[in-house]
């Protein structure tokens, strides 16, 4: 009996022993970033960190790791966009050891680990509109077989990906610009492209001498704006709304929008099948007829909630760039601005002038 006991106490304090040194070995486990101490980030010393991992081990071991660390990092180097660096991500995986060779190892996802792996490899690629080639097919089916996940999600998007990359009417470069100016010509340019005549100019407030915010304006606007303009009542104020935001992209453009009176919808309550009254067209031999111009159709400018008649985007978006906006308006073209008052219905700018200007007789009494 005592020794029985002796024996379970025994194999007790070796099995607690050994749990302890698991967990002490686990907590020491850190995952290990190569792409870290990088001082220069570029898409050179990408690859090369890439070629020492598969350089490093034959095996590849730590493959899965290796290749979720490289997909964080990839802004960060800027190598998002890059075709070859995914390409040289999917190569790290081993060659053949996935590929089922049997049904049941086909239908029970094979290997999920790897193949969840390489499925988030494409799904970024296919979040950043980086489309896959022929090439990077050919590989998907030397890791993982004709039945693998991921080839599968490769024939997905080779469907989808064609049919909407060239569907969008108001195509962006490839690059956009680093320049605030370049980006918000580029936010005008697709707002207003509902009117072809639409003229897009780009002002200086300098122009204005009273102005106090230094800055540019991309003001646009159409003559069919500007007759709407002309025929806005001197009783009737304008409207400036927004800010409003416009996505290229990642990158965010603020702009304004300056509304007029909404003319009266035309309503015509006749009978369109009453002939009782029917009118004849002038012409016919014995018939008097009167004839009358259809009514003329709303413009493509006149909204539910208002006229637009100018657009604009600023590089401050603050009150004081808006008013030199006003005058520069009425300096080009614009003359009924000058007896229309104008209404600043901002509800969260951006910027606020009196924040600017304390901003500046801080930095001069420095």
């Amino acid at each position: 009996m005592n020794v029985n006991i002796t024996r379970n106490i025994l194999r007790f304090r070796t099995l607690n022993i050994n749990l302890r040194r698991f967990k002490s070995s686990e907590s020491k486990v850190v995952t290990y970033d190569p792409f870290v101490n990088k001082p220069k980030k570029t898409k050179q010393t990408y690859l090369e960190v890439i070629k020492m991992f598969e350089d490093q081990d034959t095996r590849r071991r730590g493959h899965v790791e290796f290749i979720y660390a490289a997909l964080s990092r990839m802004n960060e180097f800027g190598v998002q966009k890059d075709l070859e660096v995914y390409k040289a991500l999917v190569d790290v995986l081993p060659k053949g050891k996935f590929i089922p060779v049997n049904i049941f190892q086909a239908e029970f996802l094979h290997y999920p680990k790897q193949q969840q792996c390489a499925v988030d490899l494409l799904e970024q690629m296919e979040n950043n509109g980086v489309m896959p080639d022929s090439e990077l097919e050919q590989m998907l089916l030397n890791i993982f077989g004709r039945r693998g996940i991921p080839l599968r999600k490769y024939w997905r998007m080779m469907y989808w990906m064609p049919k909407f990359k060239n569907l969008s009417p108001w195509p962006l470069p490839e690059s956009l610009p680093d320049n605030t100016l370049e980006l918000a010509n580029l936010a005008i340019q697709r707002i207003t492209s509902v009117d072809p005549d639409t003229k897009i100019d780009v002002w200086q407030t300098e122009e204005i001498e009273a102005s106090i915010d230094k800055t540019w304006i991309v003001c646009a606007q159409s003559r069919i704006q500007k007759v709407l303009l002309a025929e806005q009542p001197p009783d009737i104020p304008l409207v400036i709304k927004g800010p409003f935001n416009i996505y290229l992209r990642d990158q965010v453009v603020t702009y304004f929008l300056l509304l007029g009176k909404t003319r009266p919808e035309y309503e015509d309550n006749t009978d369109t099948d009453d002939v009782s009254k029917i009118q004849k067209p002038v012409g016919i031999p014995g018939v008097i007829g009167k004839v009358t111009l259809p009514q003329v159709k709303c413009t493509v400018h006149e909204q539910d909630d208002g006229t637009i008649v100018a657009v604009c985007a600023t590089g401050t978006s603050s009150r004081d760039s808006l008013l030199s906006w006003i005058r520069l308006l009425e300096k080009h073209d614009n003359p009924a601005l000058a007896n229309v008052p104008v209404i600043f219905t901002l509800t969260a700018p951006p910027a606020d002038v009196s924040l600017y200007e304390t901003d500046i007789v801080k930095n001069e009494n420095k």
